[in-house]
Order: C-alpha cells, then structure tokens, then sequence
C-alpha cells in the first residue's frame, strides 16, 4: 500500500452499483478508509466491507472532510464519498478548501459520477438534450432570494431546468414559489418530469405538467425536470429537441 496519503473524492452515482465508473470501484479498492454520510456508505455496503468505514449524519461535510484530511495526512488513502456527482452539490468543493485552508500538501482526486439530472433524465427519454441548468431548492447554504432570481432567469431564458433538493419535511414552500416563478415564463402545460430514487430501488417515473406537478409527491430523493417550450411526450417519453432535422 502507498505509505504517502492520498484524497479520493468519489461521486458514486445514484446508487446502484452497475451505474458506478470502474473508476471509481478501483479508487474505493485502493482506499483503507471509507469516510461517507451514512445513507452513501450504505449504497457501497458491498465495496467496502474490507475497510475501515466511518460514517455520521448530515450536516458535517466540514467534520467529514476534516477527518478525511487527518487521516490522509498520517499516510493513508482515503474516499470520501458522495452520491451523483462529488463535484455537483457534492463534497469535492469543500473538500479542496479544508485541504487549502490548512495549507496541506496532499493530493487530492476527484472522481465524477453519474449525477441525479442525469440519471433521471435517462429514465425519462431526452429532456435535456438543449441548453439546460440545475437549480438546487435548499436555502442552508444560499439565500433564498438569490435562488428565486435564478429560477426566474432560467424561466426566463426557457432553459430546462433540473430541480435539486426540492422538498423536505421541514422545507415545503419553495417548491411552490419556484412552480410560480416558472408559470410566469412558461404555459402550464409544459412538460415537467418527477422521477423519485433515480436509477436506484424504489425508482418512480411520473410524466405530468407544470401546472400539476404539485399533485405528485415529491421529496428529497426526488429529481424534477422542468421542459422548455418545445419539450414533448410520447410512448411515455419525455424528450426536447436537438433541433435536427429528421
């Protein structure tokens, strides 16, 4: 094994392992500490059964990626792990500043993955094959007002737009506030995908519009893609056009 420190920040995709890189397996097999949020080492319960695992509940990204950083500083090889993509709304951000912040001198990997966007719109058809942005809805880390301007933008410019983090159980309204930013850019029946547990047990595909999209149940395992102008439906797919002539 290595006897100098390394940092894998792995985005382990959405949860199943056959959507996992090989990449990333191999960076997990190469690793002797496992360091996750619960829930994360939980989807990789099978890759790191070797290893010393250290899991804790959200809302430590800063703890984790602190012990993370020790234990790569005493020479060994760490993952730190999320799910989708590490570098979208992941760890692979804070995990660089808490190693430049201490002026460490260990090398960091990124490893990407699969990230919910994508592997929902994957099992929806097409949706975001035009131009497209992702908007997360949680307001712990950015306010709120900043977050209603991007949607309105987004609206505006009738990009399609992929909805992070949409509802919680302390956190209901902005769901519906961003449903009426969107109504003011776009027709109520624009085509809107909800797809809960994205590529993983339990996936569950709704197709609706924008104007009852609040019907379906939506959470935070839930990604919900909103169409642009010309997105469609048929044979159950939700596709929006490239543009090509067929």
């Amino acid at each position: 094994m290595n006897n100098k420190g390394k940092i894998y920040v792995i985005g382990i995709g959405p949860g199943n392992l056959e959507h996992m890189s090989q990449r990333a397996k191999d960076a997990i097999s190469e690793s002797e500490v496992i360091i996750g949020y619960k829930t994360y080492t939980n989807l990789v319960k099978e890759l790191i059964t070797n290893k010393e695992v250290i899991d804790s509940g959200m809302r430590k990204e800063i703890e984790r990626c602190n012990l993370t950083l020790d234990k790569a500083l005493e020479g060994k090889v760490v993952s730190i792990i999320s799910s989708g993509d590490s570098g979208i709304y992941g760890m692979a951000g804070i995990m660089h500043e808490v190693v430049f912040d201490r002026d460490a001198s260990v090398e960091v990997e990124v490893v990407p993955g699969i990230t919910a966007s994508n592997a929902a719109a994957a099992s929806l058809g097409a949706p975001i094959m035009h131009d497209s942005c992702t908007i997360s809805l949680s307001d712990l880390l950015t306010d709120w007002d900043l977050i209603k301007k991007r949607l309105e933008c987004a609206a505006m410019g009738d990009f399609v737009v992929s909805l992070y983090n949409p509802k919680s159980k302390g956190r209901v309204t902005q769901i519906e506030e961003a449903r009426e930013i969107m109504l003011k850019h776009k027709k109520k029946d624009t085509v809107v995908g909800i797809v809960k547990n994205a590529k993983r047990e339990g996936e569950n595909i709704v197709i609706t519009d924008l104007e009852h999209m609040l019907e379906e149940d939506i959470d935070m395992v839930t990604m919900v893609i909103i169409g642009n102008e010309k997105t469609y439906v048929k044979n159950n797919k939700m596709v929006t056009p490239r543009g090509y002539k067929i």
